[in-house]
C-alpha cells in the first residue's frame, strides 16, 4: 500500500489535487447545476474559478493554509456584504442559507471552510500598475476607510487587532518554533520594539477600524476603466495608514507612490505620518511576510525563505 505524503511535503499540484473530494463536497452544497472548476491560485488559500451551467461564474476560496478562525470569517463576510462605496465580490449562500461551506480534507485530516464569491471580471494590475490604476486604488482605499468607520461587527464576528506586531499570527521568528539564530532574534526583537512604539504614536487616541490589510495591485481587478477590490482574508482592526503603507510596500517608484497617495487625497486626507514611521511600517510588512513563510505549507513559498530572509536582515540593519 502506497504511503500517503504529508501535505506540507507535497508539490503545489499535489496539494491542489488533494482538494478534489473536499471541493466536490463543498460545491454540492450550492444550487449551481452542472459546473466546471479551474484552479486559479494556490497560496495562503486555494482559489478556483467555478463556471455554472446556469450562466454564473464564481470564485471559490478554500482556506487551506489560512489560520483564520470562524469568527474572523464571519467578520470578513459581514463587512464585504455591507460595503457599498467600492465594487467588491459578494458571497453566495448555500442552499441552507450559510455563507460558509465546509468540506473534509483527507490530506490534512480536518474540515476546511470555503466561501463562494461572485466573480470579478478584469485583470489584476500586478507588477505593472499604471498611474491611472494606482490613483483609482488610492481613491477606492479612501472610500473603504470612510465607510468602514461606521461598520459594526456582528455578535458572532471578530477581527484581529492589528496594533499587534504580527497582526494576531503566531510568532515564528522569536517564538518557540523559531529557526533564527540568537543574534537574528535579537535584531528582530529590536525592530519589534520600534514597530510597537510607532504604532502607539500613530494610533494616539484614534479608534481602530476595519482595514483590508493586504490592499495591493495583485488584489484588485481593473475592468473597463473601473477598479474592484477582492481578497479580504487578511482584514482586521487597524489604522488607515497601515493599509496605505502595505500598498506602497509593493510599489517600485516615487511616481507610483505619488499616484496612489494622490488618489487617496482626492477622497480623504492622508493620515499624518513621518518618514521614519513610514520606514518602520514598511519593515513591519517585511517581517509579517517572513513570518508567514515560516508558517505556510506552500512549497514554492518555503523555497523563498533563504533569499527573502537575507534581504530582510539587510533592511533591518539599515534601521538604527
Amino acid at each position: 500500500m502506497e504511503q500517503a505524503i504529508e501535505f506540507s511535503k507535497m508539490t503545489v499540484d499535489q496539494q491542489i489535487d488533494s482538494l478534489g473530494d473536499c471541493l466536490d463536497e463543498i460545491l454540492a452544497q450550492y444550487d449551481l447545476g452542472d459546473f466546471e472548476v479551474d484552479s486559479i491560485n494556490h497560496e495562503y488559500n486555494s482559489t478556483f474559478r467555478v463556471t455554472s451551467s446556469l450562466g454564473q461564474t464564481y470564485a471559490l476560496r478554500i482556506n487551506v493554509n489560512s489560520s483564520r478562525t470562524l469568527a474572523n470569517l464571519n467578520a470578513e463576510i459581514a463587512w464585504v456584504s455591507a460595503i457599498k462605496s467600492v465594487r467588491v465580490p459578494k458571497p453566495r449562500l448555500t442552499r441552507n442559507g450559510s455563507a460558509i461551506a465546509y468540506g473534509w480534507h483527507q490530506a490534512t485530516n480536518r474540515k476546511l471552510p470555503a466561501v463562494l464569491y461572485s466573480w470579478l471580471d478584469g485583470q489584476e494590475p500586478g507588477d505593472e500598475p499604471t498611474e491611472e490604476q494606482l490613483f483609482a486604488l488610492g481613491a477606492a482605499m479612501a472610500k473603504l476607510h470612510l465607510e468602514s468607520v461606521a461598520f459594526a461587527l456582528p455578535a458572532d464576528a471578530e477581527l484581529p487587532d492589528y496594533t499587534d506586531v504580527f497582526w494576531g499570527a503566531e510568532d515564528h521568528l522569536c517564538g518557540p518554533s523559531s529557526k533564527l539564530s540568537e543574534a537574528e532574534q535579537a535584531e528582530v526583537t529590536r525592530v519589534f520594539a520600534r514597530i510597537e512604539t510607532v504604532i502607539a504614536e500613530l494610533q494616539g487616541s484614534s479608534a481602530l477600524q476595519p482595514i483590508h490589510a493586504d490592499l495591493h495591485p495583485w488584489n484588485v481587478m481593473w475592468h473597463e476603466g473601473e477598479l474592484a477590490i477582492f481578497d479580504f482574508d487578511d482584514s482586521g482592526l487597524g489604522l488607515p495608514i497601515q493599509d496605505l503603507m502595505t500598498a506602497i510596500y509593493y510599489l517600485d517608484t516615487p511616481e507610483q507612490d505619488a499616484a496612489l497617495l494622490a488618489g487617496y487625497a482626492s477622497i480623504a486626507p492622508i493620515p499624518e505620518h513621518t518618514p521614519e514611521q513610514r520606514a518602520v511600517l514598511m519593515l513591519q510588512r517585511r517581517l509579517l511576510l517572513l513570518n508567514y513563510l515560516y508558517e505556510t505549507s506552500n512549497p514554492e513559498h518555503l523555497e523563498m525563505i533563504p533569499k527573502y530572509q537575507a534581504e530582510t536582515f539587510r533592511r533591518l540593519a539599515v534601521l538604527k
